[in-house]
Order: C-alpha cells, then sequence, then structure tokens
C-alpha cells in the first residue's frame, strides 16, 4: 500500500482548549479526586486478521510510534485486537488513521477474546484522529472494519485504549501445578516407589486430606503397578491414550476393607494405554471412580480379589480388547467405548454407544442397551504438547458410538495452561474469583478449599478443571459454585463437600427462570461429586441444581454420607440431591444417594437419564420421618406432574432401613402418566429384608418381600 500521508497528526484547537481546562480543573479547590484515565494498550499484544506486509504489523499500532503502523490486506472486513493483560475499566479509545481509514466500523470489548459486545459504531468514519469515549469493562478491545473509505486495506498508526484498572494486581495464568502433582517420565528412577508411598498414604483414608495427582508424560513405563487409593488420580499426558503406555497394571483392589470393594470412592483413570502383566487389568471400585479414555490392551477385571461386594460404576471413552469380568458388580454404566465383551450382571448393567456390548436383554440378563448416547462431549483434559502444558477440550458429538480417539487427531480444541489460574491449597474465592473476572480458566490442583463465598463462573466456554479430586468447602452457607445463564461451561474433577453451615445447595448451574436455549453449546458437568457429611457434618438443603436448558450431566455421584464422621438423620441433614429446572437436560451415569426426601426431583421438559443408582437413606428413624403426606416414603426419582415428556433407561433404586427394618416405600419411581413420560428397564431392591418396597413405579411392579435381595422389576412404563 503506498504511504498516501506521512503528516503527524496534530491537535485540535478544541482539543487544546479541552486539554487546558482539564488541567484547570484538576487545580480547583473542592474538586472531587478521581482517578485519572491511563494508557492501556502500549507495548501490549496485538493481533491482527491480516497484514499488508511484515513491516506493517499489528503490533505497530500500539508501539507509541506515530511514524509506524498496521495495515492489513485489501479486503473487507479486517480487525485488529489488543490484549490489555488483565480486565478494566474503558473509558476512551483514540484511532490514528493513515489516510486509508475505515468508513464502517465497529470498537468491540471482550473479557475472554471470543465473546463480543459493541461499544461503539459508526457508518460514517471520517479518518484522521478519531476519540471516541466508550463505557465497558474488557481485557481486549477489537477495532472491527467492514467498509474501507479506499481501494486499500485499513491503516492504523495508533491504536489507544484508556482506561483504569482495578485496585488489586494482575492474577497470572500458568505455572507450576504445585507439590501434590507428581509427573514421570519413562527415564526417571524409582517410580514404583514413589507410587507405593502414596498409596500407603491414601489405601484406607476414606475421610484424609490429603489428595494426589500422577501425570506420566508419554512414552513407555516397564513394570509398573500402580495402586490407586482414596481421592488419587492418574493419567497420561499424551494427545492420545496410546502415546502413554505402562506395560503393567493400574489397580483398585479392596485388600484394606476384608475384600469388599463397596467403599472404593474418590479415585480415577484416564489417559493411559495399559499392557496388564497377567493380562487383566484389575479396577475394583464403586462411586465417584471414572474410568475414562483408556485402552486396556486385554482384559478389565471389576471385581476385587475374592470376588467380594461391589457396587459401582462408570466407563467413558475407552477400549478394552479383552474382555470385561463384572462379576460382583451390583451394577455399572459404560458410554462410548469399544470392549471385546462382557460377562457377568447383578443387578443393572447398562450400555449406551458401546461397540461390543452385550444385546438388550433386561432382566434375564439385567442388560440395558442402548445403540448410541443421544449427545456427549467428553471430560477436558490436561496434556502435553512439546514442552507446554495444555487443556484439550473434546468436541461435543451427537448420536456417538465408541470413542472419541483412535481414528486420527481427536475433534476439539486446546487451550494453553498460560490462561488458566492454576489453583493451589490456600487461595481464597475472592482471588478465584477475580481471576475469572479477568478472563482466565481454572485448574484447581490436589488439595482441598475453603470458600467463604460463592465462585461465580459467569463468561461463556469457561473451563473449570480439577485435579486429583479437588475439594472445595463452602464454610458459612454459601453455594459453593455458581454458572451463569451462559454457553459452554465446562466442570469437571471436583469433588464439593458441604461445610456445617448449612447451605441452601451446593453446586447450581444457571439462574432460576432462565429461558436460554444453549443447545449448540451446552454445560458439561462431569465427574463432579458432592458429598454432605462423613468428612465432618456438613449440611446443605439442595446438592445440584440444573437450571440452564440443555445441560449434560455426565457421570456425578451426589451422596448424604451414611457413614463416617458427623452422620446422622438431622446432624448431615440434606433434603434433597440432584433437582432439574431447565428443559432438555441429559443425565449419564447418575448416582443419587441417601437423601433424606426426594434424591431426584426432575422438573424441565425433555429431560433424560441413561443410568441411575440409588439408595434411600439408610438412617430413617421410623416410618414418620420418610411419610410423605399420604405417601409412604419419598420417591427416589420423581418426575413432576407437570411434566409432559420424559424418559429414562436402566434406573435402579435399592432400601436399606437398618434403624428401622418395617419402613415401607409406595415405589421408587414416581411420574406423571402421560404418553410422553417413558421409562425402559427398572427395578427396585430390599437389601437384606432391610425395608421394602410397595411398587417399582406408582403403582405398578410387584412388592419386594423377605430377605433374599431379589429385584422387582418393570421392563416398560406405562
Amino acid at each position: 500500500m503506498p504511504l498516501l500521508s506521512d503528516r503527524p497528526p496534530r491537535l485540535t484547537v478544541a482539543a487544546l482548549t479541552a486539554v487546558l481546562i482539564a488541567a484547570f480543573l484538576v487545580l480547583l479547590p473542592g474538586t472531587p479526586a478521581q482517578a485519572a484515565p491511563v494508557l492501556l494498550s502500549q507495548g501490549k499484544p496485538a493481533t491482527a486478521s491480516s497484514v499488508e506486509g511484515a513491516g506493517t504489523p499489528a503490533g505497530a499500532a500500539v508501539d507509541g510510534d506515530n511514524g509506524t503502523r498496521w495495515s492489513s490486506a485489501f479486503a473487507d472486513p479486517q480487525w485488529i485486537q489488543v490484549d490489555l493483560g488483565a480486565p478494566a475499566q474503558l473509558n476512551q479509545v483514540v484511532l490514528r488513521w493513515e489516510a486509508a481509514y475505515a468508513k464502517s466500523y465497529r470498537v468491540e470489548l471482550s473479557t475472554d477474546g471470543a465473546t463480543w459486545s459493541t461499544a461503539y459504531s459508526t457508518t460514517a468514519g471520517s479518518g484522521g484522529v478519531q476519540t471516541l469515549d466508550i463505557t465497558g469493562t474488557a481485557r481486549y478491545v477489537r477495532v472491527y472494519g467492514t467498509q474501507r473509505a479506499t481501494a486499500y486495506g485499513y491503516s492504523l498508526w495508533e491504536f489507544q485504549v484508556y482506561g483504569t484498572t482495578g485496585s488489586g494486581p494482575v492474577i497470572p495464568g500458568g505455572g507450576d501445578l504445585g507439590p501434590n502433582v507428581i509427573v514421570f517420565d519413562p527415564s526417571m528412577p524409582d517410580i514404583q516407589a514413589k507410587l507405593d508411598h502414596v498409596f500407603a498414604q491414601q489405601e484406607s483414608a476414606q475421610f484424609g486430606s490429603g489428595r494426589y495427582q500422577f501425570l506420566f508424560k508419554p512414552g513407555t513405563y516397564n513394570g509398573l503397578n500402580a495402586q490407586i487409593g482414596f481421592y488419587t488420580s492418574i493419567s497420561g499426558l499424551g494427545l492420545d491414550p496410546d502415546d502413554t503406555t505402562i506395560n503393567g497394571d493400574v489397580t483398585v483392589d479392596a485388600g484394606w476393607f476384608g475384600g469388599n470393594a463397596t467403599q472404593n470412592f474418590w479415585r480415577s483413570a484416564e489417559n493411559l494405554a495399559l499392557n496388564p502383566v497377567s493380562g487383566t487389568d484389575r479396577w475394583a471400585v464403586s462411586q465417584a471412580a471414572p474410568f475414562r479414555r483408556m485402552h486396556v490392551k486385554g482384559g478389565l477385571n471389576l471385581a476385587p480379589d475374592g470376588y467380594g461386594w461391589a457396587s459401582g460404576g462408570y466407563i467413558a471413552d475407552s477400549k478394552i480388547d479383552g474382555q470385561v469380568g463384572n462379576y460382583s458388580q451390583q451394577q455399572w454404566y459404560t458410554r462410548d467405548s469399544s470392549i471385546g465383551g462382557w460377562s457377568n450382571a447383578v443387578w443393572n448393567q447398562v450400555f449406551s454407544g458401546v461397540q461390543g456390548a452385550p444385546a438388550q436383554s433386561f432382566p434375564n440378563a439385567p442388560y440395558t442397551t442402548l445403540d448410541s448416547t443421544p449427545v456427549s462431549r467428553e471430560k477436558p483434559f490436561l496434556y502435553l504438547d512439546g514442552a507446554q502444558y495444555k487443556v484439550f477440550v473434546p468436541a461435543k458429538r451427537t448420536g456417538a458410538r465408541g470413542t472419541s480417539w483412535g481414528n486420527g487427531a481427536p475433534q476439539g480444541s486446546s487451550i494453553p495452561l498460560s490462561r488458566f489460574y492454576v489453583v493451589k491449597p490456600g487461595a481464597s474465592a475472592a482471588t478465584i474469583n477475580a481471576a475469572l473476572a479477568q478472563g482466565l480458566h481454572l485448574l484447581f490442583t490436589p488439595g482441598v478449599y475453603h470458600v467463604d463465598r460463592t465462585i461465580q463462573v459467569n463468561r461463556p466456554d469457561t473451563v473449570v478443571l480439577g485435579l486429583g479430586l479437588a475439594t472445595i468447602v463452602p464454610d458459612n452457607g454459601v453455594t459453593a459454585m455458581r454458572v451463569a445463564d451462559v454457553d459452554g461451561v465446562k466442570l469437571a474433577g471436583l469433588l464439593i463437600d458441604a461445610g456445617p453451615v448449612n447451605s441452601p445447595s451446593l453446586l447450581e448451574v444457571g439462574p432460576t427462570g432462565t429461558t436460554t436455549d444453549h443447545a449448540a453449546n451446552p454445560t458439561t458437568v462431569q465427574d463432579v461429586f458432592v458429598r454432605v457429611g462423613g468428612a465432618g457434618a456438613g449440611k446443605a438443603t439442595l446438592g445440584m441444581v440444573i437450571n440452564n436448558h440443555d445441560t449434560i450431566v455426565d457421570h456425578t455421584w451426589i451422596w448424604r454420607a451414611d457413614h463416617g464422621d458427623g452422620v446422622g438423620w438431622e446432624t448431615n441433614r440434606s433434603d434433597y440431591g440432584f433437582r432439574v429446572n431447565g428443559d432438555d437436560v441429559l443425565a449419564t451415569g447418575l448416582f443419587v444417594e441417601h437423601f433424606n426426601k426426594y434424591d431426584v426431583q426432575w422438573n424441565g421438559e425433555r429431560g433424560r437419564t441413561i443410568f441411575f443408582q440409588n439408595e434411600k437413606a439408610y438412617d430413617a428413624p421410623n416410618q414418620a420421618a420418610v411419610q410423605n403426606g399420604s405417601t409412604k416414603g419419598f420417591a427416589a426419582y420423581k418426575v413432576a406432574d407437570s411434566v409432559n415428556t420424559h424418559e429414562g433407561w436402566g434406573l435402579g433404586s435399592y432400601c436399606y432401613y437398618n434403624v428401622d427394618p418395617t419402613i415401607r416405600q409406595d415405589h421408587g419411581f414416581e411420574v406423571p402418566v402421560k404418553p410422553g413420560v417413558r421409562f425402559h428397564d427398572l427395578l427396585v431392591v430390599s437389601l437384606g429384608g432391610k425395608g421394602q418396597y410397595e411398587h417399582v413405579v406408582n403403582a405398578t411392579g410387584a412388592p419386594t418381600s423377605g430377605t433374599s435381595t431379589t429385584p422387582s422389576t418393570v421392563v416398560s412404563f406405562p
């Protein structure tokens, strides 16, 4: 582009007069003191849609030199943006156009560089020096040109943004992952000893405060047996599970509990390939123990050594080349995976989108099989791109079947760690919220985080990812975390633990009464677990509430404790576990247990649940304590009478009223009888005769009786 004008800009008489008046006012006694706007953009990172050539880069427009400029390609539209480094209160933008200026353009603001709002717009730009008064809070400012005034491109000598920053410091993104994230590479010595040291601490620490994350860099590791205890997660750091191979095992067993695996909670394995030593890996877990994005080059045994009791569990986005041995697992859900086969079943095994799954046969054998999963998006995960940590955010899939990996590059996007606030124990809720307001995502490192105010996730597409079962505790009766009415938030890998002062709820996704459609980019809640009591006295009226439409809740265990510390009918009171007010919400892998009233309340339209596991509260003192008007007992799963459309597959409720075994439940499921409300493969079970169900759903289904622990089933309702 030829240089059409190289004259330096000059102040007009009006501009000079304004400067003098402003200076005079500063000297007047009694004038209120105000923070003066400052130039925020100079020297900050700038990017553009295009450049005319190497001599006119985007950075030349924010370098403070009126003799250098940015110029674009000769086309519409074009843009230039500057990253201020932190959110600021903005009040002015000054554009010093070269002769190739914009006739039509917008000044746009963003907190995250992705979602933009318009602060100024014109279709009659006159070039020269344009001083624009604007209002807004933003980290990113963009000039977006839609019509050129000349045949050339857009050209700015200077792009200046003025405003004031907050009083607090800028919160940096990135950094180290803290002492409880243990990173291995294949050349390291004594890996087994380090694994064993953590396991010795965590094997039986069911309600302890230790939190650990093992990360394995891509490569091959030989002769390892990574035993995984409580609050311990193991993950590979490749983009594909096969990038990180352990010639050995990742093991969960139940020796600490006499061969009983029903309390093997709160642990995970993710993004690894295994060549088990014996040909079969052992993963004997119960609730809150996901097995995600794993490739087992052999079989997988889900039972403890000796085939004792087990009450799991969850597999997703995984490939097991051999057979999965279910054995003693009372229930299990497998989603979007590939397996070489499946053996045995106890009460409720559910599959959706699983290649190699057994055929539909409920109740004999109790397999519920869906060919695909309606909507899914895999959990975000940390990985290494060269030497740089990034978080990969998988893309949404519809009608998914099989894994999201293994057929070329996975679909999704990557976010560098520099765009995350790496949260470490001791961080305050105020700092966490400031980081979110600054435009950062959150990566919680392993630890227990006490918060005195609600963590507010207000920005679309924010990722909140926990490592090593990072745990959030509200200390003073607040809601631990709240998501705004925005698209595409991803919450994953967290445990929310009720504090001693009653919280109205522990997690809220969206505000009450929202009407926003989020179908194109739903919020996902994955491996987010809620606990009331067990680690100490805790109370919450409601565990998790979903108000935003189209939300996907993919694997959650919402648990009012039946054992541990701080446990009693009123001591860890929590009336409701999971409430859905939003429409078109999908739950895949829903575990909710022991709440004082309804475990699940579903008020939104067109809800769907694929797999539900429930136990009613063990500790009800008598029939009167659970009487729901004229109905005996509160249903485990209640669909509101106003709902016209709802569907569920593979749902089970169990009772074990060990304080008063004479308690009776009218039913496990209570739903309106309407053509659009449909259920498939339901069961109720009395565990050892401690309480009984009169029916399965409404007044349908045979009663349970005796001590035989035999399910009563309904294949289809209505």
